[in-house]
């Protein structure tokens, strides 16, 4: 299934109270899902980063398999795309997990003035004036972070070569050689 979605963050104050918002429909326009996402504090880009993350969860619970996405952040697209570097740590593990999301889908992402794209514009700043989320057929389980990450991974190869910690027997212990009378143990023996 195809769908479009849009998806705008803000946050009054950056940081401040924000929210995170996407609108996801049909090819024909028919709203699917929506939601604004209130977050009691962060930044305008956390609150961009985040949009995506939930427009990712929704879609997979959809079962949407191409998405066409449009967002009014252009650092957000520039980064996503690996046009932009990202620098900040927070939004780097971010984006890991908004990548781990995005695996599975065919991915259009773009930039669009913000006048078109007010709807989940106007979600945002509802979810702010309300102080918590709402929305349309919302996210039915929103994960932790944790849930979403990779698991740590050993990398135990080099050169395409497994290769293990080295365990060798130990060399047996030098005897010291004698050199001259020995001094006399002055608790208890020569």
């Amino acid at each position: 299934m195809q769908v479009k979605i849009n998806i705008d963050g803000g946050s009054r104050g950056n940081p401040g109270p924000g929210a995170s918002a996407y609108v996801i429909c049909d090819l024909n326009g028919k709203i699917l899902s929506q939601e604004g996402h209130f977050m009691p504090h962060c930044t305008n880009n956390q609150a961009e980063y985040t949009a995506l993350k939930l427009a990712l969860i929704k879609s997979a619970e959809l079962g949407a398999k191409e998405l066409f996405i449009e967002s009014d952040s252009l650092l957000l697209v520039k980064q996503y795309l690996g046009e932009y570097k990202i620098k900040h740590p927070d939004l780097a593990a971010r984006m890991q997990i908004i990548r781990r999301l995005a695996a599975p889908f065919t991915i259009h992402i773009k930039h669009v003035l913000r006048h078109l794209n007010k709807a989940p514009d106007a979600l945002a700043n509802k979810a702010m004036d309300a102080q918590q989320s709402l929305g349309f057929n919302p996210i039915q389980h929103l994960p932790d972070d944790d849930e979403i990450a990779a698991p740590a991974q050993k990398d135990n190869s080099v050169n395409g070569v497994e290769v293990t910690p080295v365990k060798r027997e130990a060399a047996p212990a030098k005897k010291d050689a004698k050199k001259g009378p020995q001094q006399p143990d002055l608790f208890g023996g020569f």
